[in-house]
């Protein structure tokens, strides 16, 4: 499968991080036969789709009438619209926008042969005591912490059930930063939370370990991934045959501590670090330890297995992030 210049690419969750970010890759790559689809509402969201070039942009909510009789017009869907909220306790709206929406629009890109891409998360995979490894015969065993991650891991379970993963593309992304975030509010990365409190008080405040026997203040470890590597290798399965769920990360481990201090570095600060309690209703829900097993996307991606997945260090992504988005007010 190629890309194609006279069809057109669906993307849900256009106006959103990792939804503008694709449009953006996709319009310098030269394809602006895109679809957008998004829900504003009040939000600033529509700030970053300036200067993005798309054939359309409706609503979430006109997408299915938009899509009759125009079956053979569309290539691909990039399905990245959902509630990102890992703290909503609404499940019947986490359901209805992660699950069912999803199924709806899965059933019609398969009816009609159209490529579809789909955002899973790291989520699903709960406090890791199952792995991260995106190995399809473990769907059923993974035990994800809140409603979000339970909503993703829904929808993978009832496309393995149906016996269509071999027939799309599952995403799970792991800890996404970088530019055209702002409207995230809590969920946006700690890159743009702590950039803030950095500029004005030069300090970094990170939650206290909630496991000290494993973790020290700050060493708490996830896998960071800029949305630069993100987007490029969510838009490399446009021009592929791969299918099934594959992580999106960087398969190694940042701590906390090294994220500070890599923003201390790109302001070009003393590092000052204090911890703080963690929140009560994080505790039990909250992720100590994450990193992709990237070993199958490099094996069916065809790189070597030494090679990292991503281009950017977590270093040089923050250092891209702070000083030529965040600082200059920009998004990308």
């Amino acid at each position: 499968m190629k890309l194609y210049d006279d069809q057109l690419i669906v993307i849900t969750g256009a106006a959103g991080f990792i939804g503008s970010c694709c449009v953006k890759y996709l319009n310098e790559k030269g394809f602006n036969n895109l679809l957008l689809v998004d829900d504003i509402k009040k939000t600033e969201k529509w700030k970053n789709l300036v200067n993005k070039k798309c054939v359309d942009f409706i609503s979430r909510n006109e997408l299915f009438q938009w899509l009759q009789g125009k079956e053979r017009e569309i290539e691909a869907f990039i399905h990245l619209g959902a509630c990102s909220d890992t703290m909503e306790t609404d499940g019947n709206y986490l359901m209805e926008n992660n699950f069912r929406y999803s199924v709806r629009l899965a059933e019609y890109a398969l009816a009609h042969g159209h490529r579809f891409i789909y955002a899973s998360s790291a989520a699903t995979y709960g406090d890791g005591t199952k792995g991260f490894v995106d190995n399809h015969a473990e769907i059923e065993n993974l035990k994800p912490l809140n409603l979000y991650g339970f909503s993703k891991y829904y929808f993978d379970l009832w496309l393995k059930q149906k016996g269509l993963l071999d027939k799309v593309v599952g995403l799970k992304y792991f800890n996404v930063y970088g530019p055209n975030e702002n409207h995230k509010g809590r969920m946006a990365s700690m890159v743009y939370k702590m950039l803030p409190i950095a500029q004005k008080e030069g300090l970094i405040k990170l939650f206290k370990s909630s496991e000290p026997d494993r973790f020290g203040d700050g060493e708490q470890c996830r896998d960071f991934i800029y949305v630069k590597d993100a987007v490029r290798m969510t838009c490399d399965f446009l021009e592929n045959d791969l299918t099934g769920i594959f992580n999106i990360g960087s398969g190694k481990t940042t701590t906390w501590n090294q994220l500070a201090n890599a923003l201390f570095k790109a302001l070009d600060k003393p590092a000052r670090i204090e911890y703080v309690d963690m929140p009560e209703a994080l505790l039990g829900q909250y992720q100590n330890y994450t990193c992709a097993d990237m070993s199958k996307y490099k094996e069916k991606a065809g790189l070597p297995s030494a090679k990292p997945s991503c281009e950017f260090s977590t270093e040089e992504g923050v250092a891209d992030y702070v000083r030529n988005y965040l600082l200059k007010g920009e998004r990308w």
